[in-house]
C-alpha cells in the first residue's frame, strides 16, 4: 500500500479510500482518469466506497495539490498526479485517448505571444484535439 506520508504531507489523514485512490493513479497505466473510471476499478477489486467518496477524495487531491483536473471536449472532468512538470495534451474526439508532449518551441512563441500584447505569461493550457491513428479507434 501507499506511504501515507504524501497525504500527511498535503494535510490530509490516510483514510483507506485516499490511500487506495492514491495507489491506484500511482499504478495505473493510464495517466488520465475521471471519478467513474476510479469507482469502478474499485468496485472490480472488492473495495466498498460510494461515487461520492470518490469525487471527494479527488476534490481534496486536486486542492491539496497532488492532482491537477482537466476539463477536455469529452465534458468530463479528468484527474492526474500533479508532478510539478508542465506538459500539454492531445485528445482523440473519437475514443478520448489523451497523449501528453512536451515541445519547446511551442513554448517559446506562447510565451512570445503573450508579451506582443503586453502580457506576462503566468500559466497557460494546450489541448489539440483530433482523431487519432490507434487501430481500432471506438467511441
Amino acid at each position: 500500500m501507499h506511504d501515507p506520508k504524501e497525504l500527511k504531507n498535503a494535510g490530509l489523514k490516510a483514510t483507506l479510500p485516499r490511500l487506495k485512490i492514491l495507489e491506484l493513479f500511482e499504478n495505473s497505466e493510464q495517466r488520465h482518469l475521471s471519478a467513474e473510471d476510479i469507482y469502478k476499478v474499485m468496485i472490480t477489486n472488492g473495495e466498498d466506497v460510494g461515487l461520492a467518496t470518490v469525487y471527494r477524495v479527488l476534490t481534496q487531491f486536486e486542492q491539496a495539490g497532488l492532482l491537477v483536473r482537466h476539463h477536455f471536449e469529452s465534458g468530463k472532468a479528468v484527474f492526474e498526479m500533479n508532478e510539478g512538470s508542465h506538459h500539454d495534451h492531445i485528445v482523440c474526439v473519437k475514443c478520448g485517448r489523451v497523449e501528453e508532449f512536451y515541445d519547446e518551441e511551442i513554448e517559446k512563441r506562447q510565451k512570445t505571444a503573450a508579451e506582443k500584447y503586453g502580457f506576462t505569461m503566468q500559466d497557460h493550457s494546450l489541448t489539440i484535439y483530433g482523431v487519432c491513428k490507434k487501430q481500432p479507434c471506438t467511441d
